[in-house]
């Protein structure tokens, strides 16, 4: 290995933690400014809120394998990659293991450390212009405050043209026999075989997030629809539950629940899957955002843990 691959494997592996005394949180800035863990340290054992990403995944610097990452310039997939918007077509780079160029830029790229305290921590990404054509530049501020995360997350248009938009966060959570999940929606996005949204319907009696459900009882892949913004994980066995509050414009919630695997996804979002393809239809709401040239749109999501008394 040379002088120059070694420099690089390291940074590309580098974890920078911030603490607020209750808790901790690892990042990986080059592994698209991911969160590698999210964690109290109670009586010397550690309380993970988050999944935890093990340490060959933090050598690879592999983002999706993460605790969390970020979602701009747009969340979930693309039809093929393809979109028209204000008479320009669009291609994204596509391939077999990523036929809709899934989550957009910032979660395949490195992110730069701009700012940095003992429970603080900006992140920065400049996207240049290129199939996408359009430059921007993404923030995420993490800060912890007495065991709680808040994650802000900002996308700015830096080219002279209006850019549409979508951003959000994709973090995975440990999953049990017995996690349960509530969340007050009000409809949810039928999927073809390509996880892209075909009907817009009620959510399944059985399973319904506003009544709540257990996750190892349900698979979904799927955005809904008339999402408060809020949304509660507990754990029962082992006496945890964990509060996710966002502001808008996250007003989507994807859920992603593998039957069998020891994680799953709660995403708050801006915007529904393909939603650049659907913006001509005025019955669908999107959530597509249009950012004037210079103009910033941010959100801030809080997760807020708590241990049975």
């Amino acid at each position: 290995m040379t002088k120059n691959s070694a420099v690089a494997a390291a940074q590309q592996t580098e974890l920078v933690s911030i603490s607020d005394g209750i808790a901790t949180v690892e990042v990986v800035p080059a592994a698209g400014g991911a969160v590698a863990s999210y964690r109290w340290w109670l009586d010397g054992a550690a309380v993970d809120w988050l999944r935890p990403a093990d340490p060959a995944t933090i050598s690879g610097g592999d983002a999706g394998a993460m605790a969390c990452f970020p979602l701009v310039p747009y969340s979930n997939r693309i039809r093929g990659g393809r979109f028209e918007f204000a008479g320009r077509s669009i291609q994204l780079r596509t391939g077999p293991d990523d036929p809709h160029h899934e989550h957009g830029h910032g979660w395949r790229r490195p992110w730069t450390v701009v700012r940095r305290e003992a429970s603080t921590i900006v992140l920065r990404y400049r996207h240049a212009a290129d199939l996408w054509p359009w430059s921007y530049e993404a923030e995420q501020e993490m800060r912890l405050s007495e065991g709680r995360l808040s994650v802000t997350i900002a996308v700015r248009n830096l080219s002279d043209e209006p850019m549409p938009v979508g951003f959000g966060l994709h973090p995975y959570f440990p999953a049990t026999p017995w996690t349960h999940v509530q969340a007050q929606v009000s409809g949810m996005w039928e999927t073809d075989a390509d996880v892209l949204p075909i009907r817009h319907v009620l959510p399944p009696a059985g399973a319904d997030p506003s009544i709540g459900f257990d996750v190892s009882e349900v698979g979904f892949d799927t955005v809904f629809t008339g999402w408060a913004r809020r949304a509660r994980i507990s754990w029962p066995e082992h006496a945890r539950q964990l509060d996710i509050e966002a502001e808008a414009p996250l007003d989507f919630f994807v859920l992603y629940t593998p039957q069998g695997a020891p994680f799953f996804c709660a995403e708050p979002v801006s915007n529904i899957t393909d939603a650049f393809n659907r913006m001509g239809d005025e019955q669908i709401d999107t959530g597509c955002i249009v950012l004037q040239p210079g103009q910033k749109q941010s959100a801030s999501v809080r997760f807020t843990p708590s241990l049975a008394v």
